[in-house]
């Protein structure tokens, strides 16, 4: 695109040409651009949505657990109350990892 005269590069002269095609190559792109832009702010704003609505519902599953830790221990020491069983010092339950089950298929 650029000649060498004597090892230097110089840019090709402007033209009209050049001027109006590089003009209509933005115009065309940047109108593109901006008919899509708002979609930018729809999915920072469903983003948010998202993760305010996890934090909740994480904050609500979490105080679920607790509520039913705490009954559980209260079941607990009742029945071992009536039965005259001394409350049995378990460790607490620890949450349940599930494992992706993997199946061979024979062929």
């Amino acid at each position: 695109m650029w000649k060498k005269e004597d090892g230097v590069s110089t840019p090709p002269t402007p033209t009209m040409a050049v001027y109006t095609e590089a003009m209509n190559n933005f115009t065309k792109s940047a109108t593109a651009f901006m008919e899509h832009v708002h979609l930018l702010t729809e999915a920072r704003d469903a983003y948010q949505t998202a993760m305010t609505a996890s934090t909740s519902l994480r904050d609500s599953l979490d105080a679920g657990d607790q509520a039913l830790r705490t009954l559980m221990t209260q079941l607990e020491q009742v029945v071992g109350v009536h039965l005259g069983e001394p409350a049995l010092d378990k460790k607490k339950p620890e949450a349940v990892k599930a494992d992706a089950i993997r199946t061979n298929v024979l062929l």
